[in-house]
């Protein structure tokens, strides 16, 4: 019998685990308490792995139709050039940032959970949570106010920073405010020094302001404001954003046209467990921190994606493992952890306000940022190929001459992306009738069609494209005895 899950917030993280479990054929329930889709930009970046990953249900094709392909970011200073980054040499088929407004992410998730029969139930709240040992009892508050009672398997918070589901487990969300304040808007503008293809972060005496291109006249503009004061962050309005650009930038750019302004504050707080019993969170649920970098957004839908193949094995009885629902907390809670600490660095960096140290973090990062090694490792960061579950408990073994179980196996020129389908299956890479023996010896775990193998031995790799196992080529009973540990007892994907 197949579970049946309750994801709680249609957002870009909630809507992208409602597009992979029912993909995978799970049943989901996906709500809602605003009225209907936001239609404010927010978050406007998507990297390079999340276009990996988001092309598996081919996602990713609508989304470069409707972005802007940024493919370097500069940094500067009191007009000096302190850094550029290019992402072309990121080994990734998206080797560039996509700069598309949150709304429009939205809903290309949304039409592919259309074309699944799938709509997100708007207006409707989350008020009451009851979990025990079989599933999670919610009691739903509809667009006429009328409570019902629902029963479903397994619960996921994607229902943001002030997450309800959070609040409710009484879970503990440690970390703290950064006391200034920001503001952003998105504006259309004339003058913009570099090409669509290029951000531009401009560190000054005042603070930082940074440009994010989204078409070739409009732009999102983030800019610190001072230290907080007891009264709430206050936006801009354009007048003054001029002024401020006028003030820190390189000059000549004039704000033609307002389309949004807001102001906010900076946490940096994460849950101590993504895990509790039956409930997940993921997502601003989860972690929130500082939007340098663009990461925010992507995390949370890699949480999601991560999740997802999991969730789906258990509720399709394919999959009876402890280790695998438990490894979401294990693999994304240290992924999180890294996105706080990486931001709030960056953060730090550009808001540094003794002049002297000014002076001193530009010297430094021209030299160190400068360095060959250093760009590539920075661009792989922010393009979050580098990520990796090396402590992951589903980590098998890994000595058939390649990469280390945990390591992200990037897509081949050609092939399809790994976990295609509507099963999660494992993707074989390796060779010979043995592989194909292998193989249909576990058709519900691992997919029919075996790929060719480029490192020496035999390799498993698992449905959100990292290395599950791998060993030399006539070691088959290490792959063997990984799966039997995953697969559920009476499955028929069990081998002696």
């Amino acid at each position: 019998m197949t579970g049946r899950v309750l994801i709680a917030g249609a957002g870009p993280v909630g809507l992208t685990l409602a597009l992979e479990l029912t993909r995978y054929g799970v049943p989901v329930r996906l709500v809602d308490k605003a009225p209907g889709p936001s239609d404010t930009s927010r978050a406007v970046a998507v990297w390079c792995r999340t276009l990996e990953l988001l092309d598996r249900p081919g996602v990713t094709a609508d989304l470069l139709q409707r972005g802007n392909r940024v493919t370097a970011a500069n940094i500067l200073a009191g007009g000096d050039s302190i850094a550029r980054f290019t992402f072309d040499a990121v080994a990734s088929p998206y080797p560039f940032v996509l700069m598309i407004p949150q709304y429009e992410t939205e809903a290309v998730l949304r039409r592919h959970l259309d074309g699944f029969g799938i709509k997100p139930a708007f207006a409707t709240e989350l008020v009451e949570i009851d979990q025990d040992t079989d599933g999670v009892t919610a009691t739903l508050r509809g667009p006429d106010g009328t409570d019902i009672q629902e029963r479903f398997s397994w619960l996921v918070a994607c229902d943001g920073a002030h997450s309800v589901v959070r609040h409710h487990l009484g879970l503990d969300f440690a970390g703290d405010t950064i006391a200034l304040d920001w503001t952003q808007g998105d504006f259309h503008l004339t003058g913009s020094p570099f090409p669509t293809s290029e951000l531009a972060t401009y560190w000054h005496e005042d603070g930082p302001l940074v440009f994010f291109p989204m078409t070739p006249d409009r732009f999102r503009v983030i800019a610190a404001l001072g230290p907080s004061t007891s009264a709430p962050a206050v936006a801009l309005t354009r007048e003054a954003f001029q002024a401020l650009i006028d003030r820190r930038g390189p000059g000549g750019i004039t704000l033609t046209d307002t389309v949004w302004t807001s102001a906010f504050r900076i946490n940096e707080r994460q849950v101590g467990r993504y895990r509790n019993g039956r409930i997940f969170l993921a997502g601003d649920a989860a972690h929130v921190h500082s939007p340098a970098g663009g990461q925010g957004m992507n995390t949370g839908m890699q949480d999601a994606i991560n999740l997802a193949w999991k969730l789906a094995l258990v509720c399709r009885g394919l999959s009876s493992a402890p280790e695998l629902l438990d490894s979401y907390d294990l693999e994304r809670r240290p992924v999180g952890a890294e996105v706080i600490h990486a931001s709030g660095r960056l953060t730090k960096m550009g808001t540094v306000s003794d002049p002297t140290l000014q002076h001193i973090r530009n010297f430094v990062a021209h030299l160190v940022l400068g360095l060959p090694p250093v760009q590539h490792a920075v661009a792989d960061l922010m393009a979050e190929v580098s990520i990796g579950y090396p402590s992951s408990p589903l980590n098998g073994p890994s000595h058939g001459g390649g990469a280390d179980a945990g390591s992200r196996v990037g897509p081949m020129a050609g092939e399809a992306p790994y976990g295609i389908g509507d099963t999660p299956r494992f993707s074989l890479r390796a060779s010979g009738e043995a592989a194909q023996q292998f193989a249909a010896a576990f058709p519900t775990l691992v997919d029919a069609e075996v790929r060719p193998q480029t490192a020496p031995g035999i390799a498993l790799v698992r449905p959100d494209g990292y290395l599950a196992a791998s060993a030399p080529g006539d070691r088959w009973d290490e792959l063997v005895a990984y799966l039997n540990r995953l697969a559920a007892p009476g499955g028929g994907d069990v081998l002696a």
